[in-house]
């Protein structure tokens, strides 16, 4: 009987038809169907506002609320998990969180913060004769963040988004997530509201799915309309999100989650088993997110890639997410034994995975290469996990195979870039003549115009005996060349 990992050679037929499964995952995401059925909730949304909002709440979230406001989390408030709808100025109620979680909360907002932080700047500026200059980066005013729901509670992600949102100098931060852990009287709830408060989320939204996004993108009677939208989330979720692309920016395209784990056969001193364990670990830590996660192990080990696959049955049963982690594997699941460490790069850009962990002295050294990856983990105690949570860059990554195009979230998704542009009458006169030429090459006579007239030609007739020809005064004073 097969495991729930399937261990197959990549160049046999069993290790093609796995790869060609995982390179069209996209396909298998966004289906027509579904793209299909969050059209018509996202357009019912932009048409009828808050009314389609509601019903489709009831309807996808189980809440039975009888307005929109009812839907605002009020994150200030002494009301308590219970009252979804308050807006009390008092701070909250003290909850029951999680053990450690605070401190841990606390440490992993400053590891985003220290990663993040070089990369604010406000633009540059050049300056030759004549001629300025200058991009200018302001940081966009409203920004929603998707957080996921249902399976699980993903404080974690509020983090990776709003950290950088507010590093950019985002003025208003809106998260969306289903109500479910939301309004919950959980640990689950709890830690997930503290965080809202902890960053001073201004507005939170019980909403999920397609409707939640469409609200973002389009506004309604109640809820504005943001300029991005920004986080993971399920099938629905991504396909509104390419749907309102245009109408409102997105940080991308994402799918469920997803790793390759690259290890190499040596034992490292007897650290196969070692590397074993936590390589099927760090596999289900994948699977748990979604039936449709992908779950990938390349090594030129067949013995290793049957280990690993012991383990990973052994575990399983073990999970309370077992049967998400189980139907992941059976889709997106594969271990694949390659003859070489070299020949499991083609596979990588191929996969283009959102998390790319290295695992043994041959597989790490692939880490100098310009691999497609979201995010690279490079060494057995570097996992996945804490790309998620502590290590500091954000884990909003591309998925999907994006990775071969697209980056990691960070402050640059949070700012839009204008170009400063200024010239003296004397650098026109100079720029004019190419400006022209250019345009008359283009057949546009009336950009070559516009260009010509920044730069008078001389006068037909002559001017008379004695006189001193004129250059066309300067507007900024500027001596003419």
């Amino acid at each position: 009987m097969r495991g729930p990992l399937r261990v197959v050679r990549a160049e046999a037929r069993p290790g093609r038809k796995a790869l060609r499964r995982l390179i069209g995952r996209a396909d298998a995401v966004l289906d027509e169907r579904t793209v299909a059925q969050a059209g018509k909730l996202v357009e019912r949304v932009r048409r009828r506002g808050d009314r389609a909002l509601l019903e489709a709440v009831r309807a996808f979230d189980g809440l039975d609320a009888d307005s929109v406001a009812d839907l605002s989390l009020g994150v200030w408030s002494d009301a308590g998990a219970t009252d979804a709808g308050a807006t009390a100025s008092e701070p909250a109620a003290e909850e029951d969180l999680p053990d450690g979680f605070e401190e841990a909360l606390e440490q992993s907002i400053a590891a985003v913060e220290r990663y993040h932080a070089p990369q604010v700047h406000s633009g540059y500026r050049l300056e030759e004769t004549g001629v300025v200059l200058e991009e200018r980066r302001t940081p966009l005013s409203r920004v929603g963040i998707y957080v996921p729901g249902g399976r699980a509670s993903y404080p974690s992600t509020v983090v990776m988004a709003a950290v950088p949102a507010r590093l950019a100098g985002v003025s208003e931060i809106v998260v969306a997530t289903p109500p479910a852990t939301l309004f919950a009287a959980t640990p689950a709830g709890a830690a997930l509201r503290h965080t809202l408060r902890r960053l001073a989320v201004d507005e939170v939204w019980g909403m999920g799915g397609a409707h939640a996004v469409a609200a973002l993108a389009y506004g309604t009677e109640t809820i504005r309309r943001v300029d991005k939208i920004v986080g993971p989330g399920n099938a629905w979720v991504t396909a509104a999100k390419s749907l309102v692309a245009g109408a409102v920016a997105i940080d991308g395209v994402a799918g469920p989650s997803e790793v390759v784990i690259v290890v190499d056969g040596t034992d490292g001193g007897g650290r196969a088993a070692y590397r074993a364990e936590r390589v099927a670990a760090d596999l289900l830590a994948q699977a748990e997110h979604d039936p449709r996660a992908a779950a990938v192990l390349i090594t030129d080990s067949a013995s290793l890639a049957k280990e690993v696959a012991r383990q990973v049955a052994a575990a399983l049963p073990e999970l309370a997410t077992a049967a998400t982690a189980r139907k992941a594997l059976a889709t997106f699941g594969a271990a694949f034994v390659v003859s070489s460490i070299e020949e499991a790069v083609p596979l990588i850009e191929a996969i283009a995975p959102e998390h790319l962990q290295l695992v043994g002295p041959a597989a790490e050294a692939l880490a100098d290469r310009p691999l497609p990856a979201g995010a690279i983990f490079v060494g057995a105690d570097t996992p996945e996990v804490f790309g998620d949570y502590v290590a500091g860059p954000s884990h909003v990554l591309p998925t999907c195979g994006t990775a071969r195009f697209a980056s990691a979230l960070g402050v640059e998704d949070f700012v839009r870039r204008s170009h400063l542009i200024r010239t003296t009458s004397a650098a026109a006169r100079r720029m004019a003549p190419a400006a022209a030429a250019l345009a008359d090459a283009e057949g546009l006579p009336a950009h070559a115009r516009a260009a010509r007239l920044r730069a008078p030609a001389p006068a037909s007739v002559p001017p008379a005996a004695g006189s001193t020809p004129q250059e066309p005064p300067s507007e900024d004073g500027e001596d003419a060349p």
